[in-house]
């Protein structure tokens, strides 16, 4: 795993090295073991290493292939490399070391873009032809890794994070408003927005080629072409059985040694339950929890994990004090607010075991691919949801109970004859207790009044016509919860501390066959991950696959009522006094009191503006 940065100057001969130096610079905590430059006239590339495959100098990068023509810098892994390396030797190349960022290049010199599609693992590539003097970019289909962009007409830069872009002083610090409607509605911007106006991320599964014609912008993996597969579920439970094993063996090839992010769920149980099985030694094992005697506390059930497949196994817990760093430290590794506070905990985790073990295996993409949350049951009956809900409106409105107020909200969702907004809404219930604009300047409540913070489902939704209800939400899922959300955390939360995080989930064989399978195969009578949990019968214990979904609760609004409330208060009146007038004043002060003295209910919109508001004051934001 690794950090990239480059830049391509399109109007002169010269693209300054010293840029790229100071983008590699931001970005050393991707890549602490060895760093490489390759420039020459308009193009310069950069690497920062963190060695888990061949740690010897024939995997130093940048790369280039023995006749110089192509020069790659790669941050990721691919799990099938021996066996494209295999291909390649029978078409005639050869190879130096046994690295996979070797047998990249050598697949791009054989097979241009295409390769991109052969590939099984996670990447952010970029790869220059010096003779065609043309730059191509690439992310992997769902968006593991991280590539983000900057294009002015003379400058093209890319690199792993957006601080390193930052770092070249050529982007402006001006705020994207489609992002900050996206933000303050989901706790994150989507698709290829950021926050920033002038930075783009590069979508998952696409590409981007350029030269002195310009760009062409395309994507060589499409969810939008599956064609949904009626199997049997016999076939389908052994052939499921049969790939995920694959997928963890695939994902523990390592030249260092490997652990698995274990949390008592049915995920996190079956890739320790098969690691256990294949992994040359006593299979590392880590676990968090709070401190917290409100919060949800896993320890135990991933401590009886561990004990059935006797891991070596260790556990930390995460108090309320000295928060204040970590948040606005993981600001800082974003980049960006970011309102999942699950990656306080994985931060945490990661920075505790930092310098021990450099790769670890996690459970992200179980949920999506396999149907593990509670909308697609909701998706699958739209009509019995909403006759219900014309009897809930009988309820009358000034019943202002929080359980009667949630439930409102979700009657209001799965009322929308729309499935794009029904699926949106259903995802901000908590955003939605009050109009989220509001909590800004009447200045900005008027321009992102004009946008449509659902633009992104509607878009994704409007291209996937042909699948069913269920499978719209599935899909739809795999190309914007997992990669903005959840991959996103993933890849932040621990790349900051130097730990390479593989999810085999996201396995390109498993979820060649998962994908297409019947969304009533994978959700049936109710039950959630029916298909998963038939697989891993026999493999991870019935105590794990039959108890409820609980999910990992961080106590953000506990601690904004105690703890952080005066610190809220502070950073949200810094904005003002540093002349951005990004809020409504008065009614954040309201907000504030009132989520201090238990009412209001207000606890993720006010994560949220804590996120935003420390964001705006440390990255000088122009709004």
């Amino acid at each position: 795993m690794c950090g990239i940065a480059g830049i391509l100057s399109y109007k002169n001969n010269f693209a300054d090295h010293c840029m790229v130096e100071k983008a590699l610079s931001c970005i050393a905590h991707r890549g602490p073991d060895d760093s490489g430059l390759f420039c020459e006239e308009n193009i310069a590339l950069g690497h920062r290493r963190l060695s888990i495959l061949d740690l010897t100098e024939a995997g130093h990068q940048p790369m280039l292939t023995d006749d110089k023509r192509y020069v790659i810098v790669f941050n990721g892994e691919i799990y099938n490399f021996p066996e494209i390396r295999k291909t390649l030797e029978r078409k005639g190349y050869s190879f130096k070391g046994h690295s996979d960022t070797e047998v990249v290049l050598q697949a791009f010199a054989a097979w241009g873009k295409d390769c991109f599609i052969r590939f099984n693992g996670m990447f952010a590539i970029a790869i220059y032809d010096r003779h065609e003097r043309k730059l191509t970019i690439a992310r992997d289909r769902f968006g593991i890794k991280p590539l983000y962009y900057f294009n002015d007409g003379n400058h093209f830069v890319f690199a792993s994070e957006i601080k390193a872009i930052l770092a070249t002083d050529l982007p402006s610090r001006k705020v994207n408003y489609q992002g900050l409607s996206e933000y303050i509605w989901y706790g994150n911007a989507m698709g290829e927005n950021t926050l920033f106006a002038d930075i783009k991320e590069l979508l998952p599964g696409s590409m981007l080629e350029m030269d002195e014609t310009g760009i062409n912008h395309s994507l060589f993996y499409n969810v939008h072409d599956i064609v949904e597969e009626n199997e049997k579920e016999e076939d389908a439970i052994i052939n499921v059985r049969q790939l995920l094993e694959e997928a963890v063996k695939r994902h523990l090839i390592s030249d260092v040694p490997v652990g698995v992010f274990l949390s008592g769920g049915i995920d996190s149980s079956a890739i320790t339950a098969l690691a256990s099985r294949h992994y040359g030694g006593k299979l590392l094992t880590y676990s968090v929890g709070f401190d917290f005697d409100k919060g949800v506390n896993e320890l135990p059930k991933a401590a009886a994990i561990a004990r059935e497949f006797n891991t070596d196994h260790h556990e930390m817990q995460v108090s309320a004090g000295n928060l204040i760093p970590i948040i606005e430290n993981l600001v800082t590794c974003h980049d960006e607010p970011f309102a999942d506070a699950a990656n306080i905990p994985l931060f945490l985790l990661s920075k505790e075991i930092k310098g021990s073990i450099k790769v670890v295996l996690q459970g992200d993409g179980g949920d999506e691919v396999f149907g593990g949350y509670s909308r697609y049951n909701t998706t699958q009956h739209p009509i019995k949801w909403q006759t219900l809900a014309t009897f809930f409106n009988l309820v009358p409105q000034s019943v202002q109970h929080p359980s009667v107020l949630r439930l409102r909200r979700f009657f209001d969702a799965i009322s929308s004859k729309d499935p794009a907004t029904r699926n949106a809404l259903l995802l901000t219930m908590e955003t939605r207790r009050l109009p989220p604009e509001r909590i800004f300047s009447k200045p900005l409540q008027e321009k992102l009044n004009m946008l449509n913070p659902f633009h992104r489902y509607e878009e994704v939704y409007a291209s996937l016509s042909g699948a069913s209800p269920i499978e719209k939400v599935f899909l739809t899922d795999t190309r914007i919860i997992l990669p903005d959300t959840f991959l996103e955390k993933v890849d932040k939360s621990t790349m900051a501390n130097s730990l390479e995080v593989r999810v085999p989930f996201l396995d390109t064989a498993l979820t060649d066959y998962v994908l297409p399978l019947s969304g009533r195969l994978k959700v049936k009578g109710g039950e959630k991950k029916y298909l998963l949990k038939k697989a891993l019968r026999g493999t991870v214990p019935d105590s794990i696959l039959d108890a409820p979904k609980t999910g990992f609760g961080v106590p953000y609004s506990f601690w904004l009522k105690g703890t952080l409330n005066t610190y809220l208060r502070e950073r949200i009146n810094e904005t003002k006094t540093s002349g951005m007038q990004l809020f409504n004043y008065p009614l954040m002060e309201t907000m504030i009191s009132q989520h201090a003295e238990g009412k209001g209910y207000n606890g993720f919109l006010l994560w949220k503006s804590l996120q935003l508001a420390i964001w705006a004051n440390e990255y000088k934001v122009i709004f």
